[in-house]
Parts: C-alpha cells; sequence; structure tokens
C-alpha cells in the first residue's frame, strides 16, 4: 500500500509543472488555442479544467490510500504530538 501511496503522490505532483506548462503555452501563442470564433476551444477548456479536477481527486484517492494503508498523516500545521499510531500489519486489509 505505501508504494501504490507514494506513485500516486509522485503521479499527483507531476501535475502541476504539466499543468504549469500548458498554461504558459496558452499565454505565449492564445490564438492557436482559439477556436475560429474567437472563444477558447473544446480542447483547450477540457485540459484546463480537467488537469486540475484530476489533480483534486488523485489527492482525494491518495487520502484513501493512506488511510487504508495505515500510513500515519503528516504532522504539518500541528503544535502537539499525534494521537493516532500505524495499524498493525495484522490489522491491516
Amino acid at each position: 500500500m505505501t508504494r501504490l501511496w507514494m506513485a500516486m503522490r509522485v503521479f499527483r505532483w507531476l501535475l502541476v509543472p504539466i499543468y504549469a506548462a500548458y498554461l504558459v503555452a496558452f499565454l505565449s501563442d492564445r490564438s492557436s488555442y482559439l477556436a475560429w470564433n474567437g472563444q477558447v476551444s473544446h480542447e483547450t477548456e477540457a485540459v484546463m479544467y480537467g488537469i486540475p479536477i484530476l489533480f483534486m481527486f488523485l489527492g482525494l484517492m491518495e487520502s484513501m490510500v493512506r488511510e487504508k494503508g495505515g500510513i500515519p498523516r503528516p504532522k504539518n500545521f500541528s503544535f502537539r504530538r499525534s494521537t493516532t499510531e500505524p495499524l498493525p500489519s495484522s490489522q491491516r486489509r
């Protein structure tokens, strides 16, 4: 489960530079991403809205895999010790 969780985490964060590069390409040559009537083409809309939605979906799936695998939550922004301990391997599914 830990490998799956880490693979999902890496893939999710690899989407950020891909999305940033697409936005830079869009801003540098806007006319090639527009339809004949000056509106954003359907393919461009799909990428511009699809990648962030995929990013959020993978984040939720990553949280699910972390909980099922018994991987402890990160201690970001906490001033006290975590009270949750990872599950013993005999209790994992």
